[in-house]
C-alpha cells in the first residue's frame, strides 16, 4: 500500500475512533461525570483527523501542479 492509501485508511479508522470518543463524551455528560481526560479523548483523534483530512484535500491540487494525471478506466 502506498502512502496515499495508508493515509486514506488511517483517516477512515480515525473517524471511527472519533465517533466512539464523542459517544463516550456524551454518555459522560449525561451522567454528569465530565472529566478533563474525557474531553481530550475526543480532541486527540479530531486533531489527527484535521491533519489527514487537509493532506487528502490537498492531494489533487498537488498532483495537478506536478502535472500528474490519473489513468482513465476504459469501459
Amino acid at each position: 500500500m502506498n502512502w496515499n492509501g495508508w493515509m486514506r485508511s488511517a483517516h477512515r479508522w480515525l473517524s471511527l475512533a472519533f465517533t466512539g470518543a464523542v459517544v463516550v463524551n456524551l454518555v459522560a455528560l449525561f451522567q454528569k461525570r465530565q472529566d478533563f481526560w474525557i474531553g481530550l479523548l475526543a480532541l486527540i483523534p479530531l486533531i489527527v483527523l484535521l491533519v489527514t483530512g487537509l493532506y487528502l484535500f490537498a492531494l489533487p491540487y498537488a498532483a495537478r501542479r506536478r502535472g500528474v494525471r490519473r489513468a482513465r478506466a476504459t469501459p
